[in-house]
């Protein structure tokens, strides 16, 4: 599921993300638990203000975001306002 992430480039010139929106909803990154890098992607299980952690990744190449998983039990609002459980 493609999101909008907001990042901060440290010292080093590494984005981090700081923030991401899916649908109408933001979400603040309150820490960044991991974080891996794979031959075309960078991938970062983040938490956020409600203590739900995600797994956010980052393409390479293209530079493109998307939510790569919800770690854990506590479901989280869809684009459309739904729910995903």
């Amino acid at each position: 599921m493609k999101i909008r992430v907001e990042c901060y480039a440290g010292y080093r010139g590494e984005q981090e993300p700081r923030a991401f929106t899916l649908g109408e909803h933001r979400f603040e990154v309150t820490e960044i638990l991991d974080r891996w890098l794979e031959p075309e992607s960078r991938t970062f299980k983040v938490s956020v203000e409600d203590k739900r952690k995600f797994l956010l990744r980052q393409d390479i190449a293209s530079g493109e975001w998307v939510l790569a998983g919800l770690v854990g039990e506590k479901a989280m609002p869809r684009p459309d306002g739904r729910t995903l459980h």
